[in-house]
């Protein structure tokens, strides 16, 4: 499969044509989104189960969002069925994703913990921050080494699921070759990926002054223009699209 190795410019670019997806059909797409929130809200409220289902089931909702991206790009009405569809093709695979990125953040977080993070492990696990503020300090000063190999590892497995629903679910690629094909486009386009997530840090902290309400229009550009990144690094002439639609 190609990957496209893109200039730094690409990555505003992506901002801008994600922008321009989310204006063909802003209300819905903030609806789309809200509905994403509330499901993920109640998922978190089940004790245990609900982070373990939110982790399987997110490659399947984002698969669903860039459906809807699609459909807008061909300038198709977005409809809230687009949410499902991860739900309808490729499901076991993208739910086997889910599980391997799940896998992966334990095995993350035991690593950390053998190399002396295993307070702050802890802490991070359980939720809940203790009363003596010192406690967590002690524990982040404790686990210099452990939060270096965290911020990494998590950084790769980040990198590998970036573009990885959309390859399961648009080119039928096998989990693990998605992964390995979504680090390699992640790896190729550093530029662009760069700039992407510089100006995404800009937007969010304007997005926030206004009692957070610009989040309303940024959280749906994210993917958006998530799906504008993966369109250009992986070209749409080998896309597999219009196979499984």
């Amino acid at each position: 499969m190609e990957i496209k190795k893109l200039n730094a410019a690409s990555g505003w670019q992506w901002i801008k044509q994600g922008y321009a997806l989310f204006m063909k059909a802003p209300l819905l797409w903030v609806a789309l989104i809200v509905i994403c929130f509330f499901a993920g809200a109640l998922l978190s409220a089940i004790p245990v189960a609900g982070d373990i289902l939110s982790s399987l089931l997110m490659p399947a909702v984002v698969a669903g969002l860039m459906t809807g991206c699609r459909a807008v790009e061909k300038d198709e009405e977005l409809e809230i069925a687009h949410l499902f569809n991860g739900f309808k093709q490729h499901t076991s695979q993208l739910v086997m994703l889910g599980g391997i990125s799940l896998v992966t953040q334990l095995l993350i977080l035991g690593a950390m913990m053998s190399v002396g993070g295993a307070t702050l492990v802890g802490i991070l696990i359980s939720g809940q921050q203790p009363e003596d503020p010192m406690v967590v300090m002690q524990a982040f000063a404790g686990a210099g080494f452990a939060i270096l190999l965290g911020l990494v590892l998590f950084s790769i497995l980040i990198m590998a699921m970036q573009f990885a629903p959309m390859l399961v679910y648009f080119h039928n690629v096998a989990p693990v070759e998605a992964l390995r094909l979504s680090l390699r486009g992640f790896m190729a386009n550093v530029g662009p990926m760069l700039v992407y997530g510089l100006v995404l840090i800009l937007l969010a902290v304007l997005a926030s002054i206004p009692v957070f309400l610009g989040w309303l229009v940024l959280l749906p550009v994210i993917f958006t223009s998530l799906y504008a990144s993966y369109c250009d690094i992986f070209p749409p002439s080998t896309d597999a699209a219009d196979a499984t639609a």
